[in-house]
């Protein structure tokens, strides 16, 4: 039987386990990525655990999200970042030099690696035929120290792209059509894995612009094969040399099948507060609008901002709504300038910002109060943009700049304008300037840290008996920033845990931390799909730091389920899904850590109501050997005491 594009990649860094659907298996990670808003965090675990280089092929950290230096927070991060990344052997970029997924598509993934990044977009290096896969930083650093990366193998969904786009409906649609039909949980435990005819219709980029939002959809990761559109690309990108050939065999076998005919595609929007809340433009369109994003790392290629500048061509942004372009790197904002369209794009009344991740994690031009924003990144979650009341729409860039000239949501096909004709240059402008390359071996140097920078905190092992109060009860698809809030007031204090742990569950319950850390041990009930979003840590820590020991869910995503192994919380699943209903904010439960066994399920008992109910765990046996030694640091140092 053959092996899908997906299965080869999985193969090739396979070193514990076998291949088999569901099965813990565990990979080598070639490559790691970090920015500098998950970085920090990641680099003193893995200082912690006191080796003095990195292990991988390649480490990149790239300072990317914590741009705006207010105080001194972001510039002591920053700081910290180039001198320890130097130590431990790991390149390093200058601020603000480009998106950090848009940056390592362009000059470091490879078809056929396995990259491991502190970032749920990690999954843009699909468009190169990469495995590209988010995580915790912790387990970021686990990789950097070469150790393996265990996920359960996942299922192998094949997308199956035929025709082509239609004139003005990017590639951007057909993601937004594959989490219409399949939701932000559809793609839970599986890889979305594209075929097909159309597929040599999409170039990397718009491959990429697919991968990267397939993170919300909840999916492992997202692949395309590596073929003579790719290589196309590592040619024009000076790196023919790190192409090589990924094709699904002719008799692969996958689990499900989606069928997209790209030819009738539609325009479409997410409408707040979810990625998969998607209807066609035509349905939203007349919806007067107060601000437009353009870039991110889902839209933030040359094309994109070739595109956006097509329709803006001699026109002006509505005198209503304020537009901000944000390139993906140097190369895209050097290849604009070249051509004269930064040049018009202020004189249509665009605001330039600097190459990072910018507005998508609210890290400036935050929305004004009730504020209708249209951006062109891959998540529109509450507050994330920085104001609460705010409603974030998700567009292509078409769609975009037409809403911009009109100040309105519009339909870019309903203008009359030509589609761009676009094909990448011959050879991409290539500057590595920004990359600050690490010493050549381990030196005493030390390290500048700031004091916003503190110390890990230290958990104790978990006791036979949890018993606590229901702190929350949250229903489906609570996200990493329901859990810990993004935005410019939060994001440089995520380095400093008592700091950030004042605002866990936030953007719900303003009282939750004072109350969690009143009650000293505590219990989250929750919905479907738990901890969705972002990949940040903190939203695992934080509660800790708090005394949360436990989650009680109907189910989690997978990369912040993988953080309450690493810092020590126990998840738990509901046998009986009506159980959700049984419990109240305020009650107290107990249950006891020594019966916890993989797939055995138990009993918590919930005193406040005299009841009992049954509940299972989703972790392997190692993993929750590691969550009652209190985490992952805590077992490395067990394991190599």
């Amino acid at each position: 039987m053959g092996l899908t594009v997906a299965e080869k990649l999985i193969n090739a860094a396979l070193v514990d386990g076998e291949m088999k659907k569901g099965n813990r298996i565990g990979i080598r990670m070639s490559q790691t990525l970090t920015h500098d808003l998950t970085g920090v965090m990641t680099y003193l675990e893995f200082e912690a655990m006191g080796l003095k280089r990195v292990k991988t092929d390649l480490s990149v950290s790239y300072i990317d999200h914590n741009i705006l230096q207010a105080d001194f927070k972001n510039p002591d991060d920053h700081r910290f970042l180039m001198d320890i990344t130097s130590k431990f052997g790991i390149i390093c970029t200058k601020p603000a030099s480009g998106i950090c997924h848009q940056l390592h598509l362009e000059r470091f993934a490879k078809p056929g690696t396995s990259i491991i990044g502190s970032d749920s977009h990690t999954v843009n290096a699909g468009g190169v035929g990469a495995h590209g896969i988010g995580a915790g930083g912790l387990d970021v650093a686990m990789a950097m120290a070469g150790e393996p990366f265990y996920i359960k193998m996942p299922e192998i969904t094949k997308v199956v792209l035929t025709g082509e786009l239609p004139p003005l409906v990017s590639a951007k649609n057909v993601i937004l059509e594959i989490l219409r039909r399949i939701s932000v949980k559809g793609g839970i435990n599986s890889i979305l894995e594209y075929t097909g005819p159309g597929v040599v219709t999409l170039n990397v980029t718009e491959r990429a612009t697919i991968c990267n939002m397939g993170a919300e959809t909840g999916a492992t990761t997202s692949v395309f094969p590596s073929d003579e559109i790719t290589r196309q690309w590592f040619k024009a990108q000076g790196r023919e040399q790190d192409w090589v050939a990924i094709l699904p065999d002719e008799d692969a076998v996958y689990d499900s099948v989606i069928e997209i005919n790209m030819s009738e595609l539609d325009s479409l929007i997410a409408l707040p507060h979810q990625p998969d809340n998607v209807v066609p433009v035509r349905e939203a369109a007349g919806m007067a609008i107060d601000q437009v994003m353009f870039g991110g790392c889902t839209n933030s290629s040359l094309q994109d901002v070739l595109s956006i500048a097509n329709i803006l061509d001699g026109k002006t942004v509505h005198s209503n709504v304020d537009a901000a372009l944000y390139c993906g790197s140097s190369q895209v904002m050097l290849e604009s300038m070249r051509r004269g369209v930064i040049d018009n794009l202020m004189c249509s009344g665009v605001r330039i910002m600097e190459m990072f991740c910018g507005a998508c994690n609210g890290m400036g031009f935050a929305p004004p109060t009730n504020g209708i924003s249209l951006r062109t990144g891959p998540r529109n979650f509450i507050g994330r943009c920085g104001t609460e009341s705010a409603n974030v729409y998700l567009v292509s860039p078409e769609v975009a700049a037409a809403s911009a000239i009109r100040g309105r949501i519009t339909d870019p096909r309903d203008l009359g304008l030509a589609s761009l004709r676009y094909e990448i240059p011959a050879r991409f402008i290539i500057d590595e300037s920004m990359f600050l390359k690490p010493s050549e071996q381990y030196d005493n140097k030390p390290i500048r840290r700031g004091p916003n920078i503190r110390p890990l905190p230290e958990f104790e092992a978990l006791g036979a008996d949890i018993s606590g109060e229901v702190l929350i009860k949250v229903e489906d698809d609570v996200t990493t920033d329901h859990i810990v809030p993004a935005g410019a007031n939060y994001m440089p204090i995520r380095c400093n845990t008592p700091e950030i742990a004042k605002y866990v569950f936030k953007v719900v319950d303003e009282s939750f931390a004072e109350r969690a850390k009143k009650a000293g041990s505590g219990i989250v009930i929750a919905g479907h799909n738990y901890g969705q979003g972002s990949s940040r840590e903190q939203a695992a820590l934080a509660p800790r730091y708090l005394g949360v020991k436990a989650v009680i869910a109907k189910s989690f995503a997978r990369i912040h389920l993988a953080n309450l192994v690493n810092f020590g919380i126990i998840p738990l699943i509901f046998a009986d899904e009506s159980d959700f209903a049984a419990f109240e904010q305020g009650d107290v439960i107990s249950f006891d850590t020594a019966l916890l066994q993989e797939g055995v399920p138990y009993i918590v008992r919930n005193r406040s109501k005299n009841s009992e109910i049954k509940v299972g765990s989703p972790l392997s046996q190692d993993e929750l050997d590691i969550v009652k030694v209190g985490g992952r640091l805590n077992w490395i140092k067990i394991r190599n005491s």
